[in-house]
């Protein structure tokens, strides 16, 4: 009679590939953002992104399948650098808050972000099915924090409880992405603070002080 063998068959060591490194990613994507505004959407190549990153063009590939890709997750990485939930300004009001949120740019960084906005109209009108994917890389951050400025505002009593901060927190973002994507016009302080005084607040019940424009 045979003796069966029984001696347990184990798996044999599973082979794992070399870990993707990610470290690269930001330089990658401020080259992206710097090819997009010096020669536009159609302009622009994987090859040169990667020249400019001083990167093999397999590495950015790997990462990013099209140059689509590539400038919605660069736009929505510089959107989300701008607009920090853990680093809010509280300053006790609503407007304060929403003003406190503006940020001073050179005229440097304004014609930049123009030019970049410019890219990114050219893109979704060449690739209509991309529209929600830059809505939520330009319009959404911001809107985030709108919402978290207002639920603040309704807990100090500030603002009505049943107020529709979700279609109110869009507006601001909103207006700013069609100021710049479609009108193709740089967003200053002076119209920031407009567009809080003059349609955000008065929908929320507010009415900005009598030295608002001295904000401005």
């Amino acid at each position: 009679m045979t003796q069966l063998d029984v001696t347990p068959v184990t798996d044999a060591p599973v082979k794992l590939g070399r870990k993707r490194d990610h470290s690269r990613d930001p330089e990658i994507m401020d080259a992206a953002l710097d090819v997009l505004a010096e020669t536009g959407y159609d302009g622009m190549t994987i090859d040169m992104v990667a020249a400019r990153a001083k990167a093999g063009k397999a590495t950015v590939y790997r990462r990013w399948s099209s140059k689509a890709d590539l400038v919605i997750d660069a736009v929505a990485c510089m959107k989300k650098g701008a607009n920090d939930l853990d680093n809010l300004p509280d300053t006790g009001t609503l407007r304060g808050d929403l003003i406190g949120m503006i940020k001073p740019h050179a005229i440097h960084d304004n014609g930049r972000k123009l030019q970049i906005m410019a890219g990114v109209a050219a893109m979704v009108a060449r690739s209509p099915e991309l529209a929600d994917a830059v809505n939520d890389a330009i319009v959404e951050p911001r809107a985030a924090v709108n919402r978290v400025l207002m639920r603040r505002a309704i807990d100090r009593g500030e603002i009505p409880a049943d107020a529709d901060i979700e279609t109110l927190s869009l507006i601001g973002p909103s207006m700013t992405a069609y100021r710049t994507l479609v009108q193709r016009k740089p967003v200053d302080r002076e119209f920031l603070i407009s567009m809080i005084d003059t349609i955000l607040l008065p929908a929320l019940g507010l009415r900005p002080p009598a030295d608002a424009a001295a904000d401005a």
